[in-house]
């Protein structure tokens, strides 16, 4: 519906989506509904911030995993900087680290992609009465999983140990001594009941610890 033919009171969206196919059919399907509107999209995640700023949406949906900074990140920096308006993360990575990390970082909800638009639609108009909604199979996961076992350091080893990194490299990289960093990576390694350190990154990412 073009804005001048709004009522007043329409939701106003910001949208932050790295596939620009997905964005772009969200901001279209959301746009229909009559008392929505998408005032800003976003394709990396260090322009939240400053588009939220910018255009004071009600509401955020923001995807997790963005270029140059983390939807989860980003939901954290909003609750500081932009208070009045609600994050509701929208994923395809349903992990119940994921979910607890959102909530933590101040998120009003967390629903995974694959849900149909009037189920969005819904959900943003529920956190704006205060709710916090999510996703129901997702929480009973998070629930049966429990918290992350990692400690902040050993998740930080982890990530900088990604990719090939050498233990000279993480070390140099966190500023710690090698023999810490082979520590806490044999502490991780232990906590993810994995067998080296390529194992424990992969398992720590399927669970949303990362």
């Amino acid at each position: 519906m073009p804005r001048e033919h709004r009522p007043a009171s329409s939701v106003r969206i910001l949208l932050a989506e790295d596939q620009g196919m997905m964005r772009g059919a969200l901001a279209l399907l959301l746009g229909m509904e009559d008392d929505m509107e998408v005032v800003a999209q976003v394709a990396a995640g260090d322009r939240i911030v400053d588009a939220a700023l910018l255009h004071r949406p009600d509401v955020a949906l923001l995807d997790i995993e963005l270029p140059g900074r983390s939807g989860l990140d980003a939901a954290a920096d909003l609750r500081e900087q932009v208070p009045d308006c609600r994050v509701l993360i929208l994923t395809t990575f349903g992990r119940p680290g994921y979910l607890r990390r959102a909530l933590e970082a101040g998120a009003a909800g967390f629903l995974v992609k694959d849900g149909p638009v009037e189920e969005l639609a819904a959900a943003i108009r529920r956190v704006l009465t205060g709710e916090t909604v999510v996703d129901p199979a997702l929480a009973a996961a998070a629930l049966s999983a429990g918290p992350n076992p990692l400690t902040a350091r050993e998740c930080d080893v982890l990530r900088a140990s990604a990719d090939g990194a050498t233990v000279a490299d993480v070390a140099a990289a966190l500023h710690l001594s090698e023999s810490t960093v082979r520590n806490y990576l044999s502490s991780a390694i232990g906590k993810t009941g994995t067998r080296n350190r390529t194992e424990a990154v992969r398992e720590a990412r399927h669970q949303g610890w990362l």
